[in-house]
């Protein structure tokens, strides 16, 4: 039976060849390294089969791994992993050995003293494993990953294993539960989810947004894997008032609405990054215009003004539609 890693890993490359013929309905053929014996290849990995995969399938793990057990996993029958209906499921085929690979030496009933049980293909981070390898077992499947764009994503090449972001033995996975989606991601994003508990951010926390309503985790052709091709696109799906074209265009507004607001969380209203007037004061020069921060003292001499206006010091209270204008006396924003 298979006890050294280096065998362990022979048993993991059996088992994509029998994955891939079963998705593609092709012979099982084994490959041979150049340093292994030169024997034959089909009754070699025939042989393999017959020896390694259990005869009972999902009852021999469910001896141990019922719900009492440290890794339960009879919530999986109430998952699409888990149908035997489904001819593309896991269970239709191999079974929990479809993704964990054969049984083996595992699903021995006692153990001599000072033996230890065998080993299973896991999914856990840090094992000997290699994520490339989990995602192939993923993947063997879920070929509509490939029109996702996620080769040469930036998860992809990040090493990201499915694994780290799906829970498969669960009733509802986390990550596509909207509400839940800031701390799957949060767990590498961390300064995207302290973002988004500031003062003004969107609704993530109340399940009415997601982090893939943005974003596109398996892959996209646009930066920041966004779910449209730019970053205004992406906000116009929600914020189709701000799209225009307008008669009057504000240059930043239609250019990148990310060079105003911080997506994912600020302390100032509307997401901006900064307080006005110092955002729109990084542009505009106050030369020929009061735009300077005035405070009240200032404002309420005789000789100064003291419109409610300028005692608020935010631009947009004059120039209300800074988004752009349609008005005909619009160029400064102000209609």
């Amino acid at each position: 039976m298979v006890k050294s890693s280096y065998n362990r890993l022979h048993s993991f490359r059996y088992l994509r060849l029998a994955l891939l013929s079963c998705c593609l309905q092709l012979p099982l053929v084994a490959t041979v390294d150049a340093a292994e014996p030169q024997a034959s290849p089909a009754s070699t990995l025939e042989l393999k089969q017959a020896a390694d995969y259990s005869k009972d399938g999902a009852d021999t793990c469910l001896r141990c791994h019922d719900e009492d057990s440290a890794f339960p996993v009879l919530s999986i029958f109430k998952t699409k992993h888990g149908s035997r209906t489904d001819p593309h499921s896991p269970l239709a085929q191999y079974q929990c050995e479809s993704c964990h690979g054969p049984v083996g030496e595992h699903g021995k009933k006692r153990l001599r003293k000072g033996e230890t049980r065998e080993a299973m293909i896991t999914f856990t981070r840090g094992n000997e494993i290699s994520v490339a390898e989990k995602n192939a077992i993923c993947t063997s499947c879920h070929e509509q990953l490939d029109k996702r764009h996620w080769a040469g994503s930036s998860h992809q090449t990040g090493e990201v294993a499915c694994s780290d972001c799906h829970k498969i033995h669960v009733k509802e996975d986390p990550i596509r539960l909207k509400q839940l989606q800031v701390q799957v991601c949060g767990s590498c994003h961390q300064a995207e989810k302290l973002a988004s508990k500031r003062f003004s951010t969107h609704p993530l926390e109340y399940g009415q947004m997601g982090c893939t309503d943005c974003h596109s985790p398996h892959g996209s052709n646009a930066d920041k894997l966004l779910v449209a091709d730019t970053i205004n696109d992406t906000c116009f799906g929600c914020h189709a008032e701000k799209r225009g074209p307008f008669a009057w265009e504000h240059e930043p507004a239609s250019e990148n609405c990310a060079l105003c607001h911080n997506p994912h969380g600020s302390n100032q209203p509307a997401m901006l990054t900064q307080k006005v007037p110092f955002l729109c004061q990084n542009c505009h020069s106050s030369a020929g215009h009061p735009s300077l921060a005035q405070d009240s003292s200032r404002l309420s001499t005789p000789y100064a003004s003291s419109s409610a206006l300028l005692l608020g010091r935010s631009c947009t209270n004059c120039h209300s539609s800074i988004h752009g204008s349609n008005h005909p006396s619009g160029s400064r924003f102000q209609r």
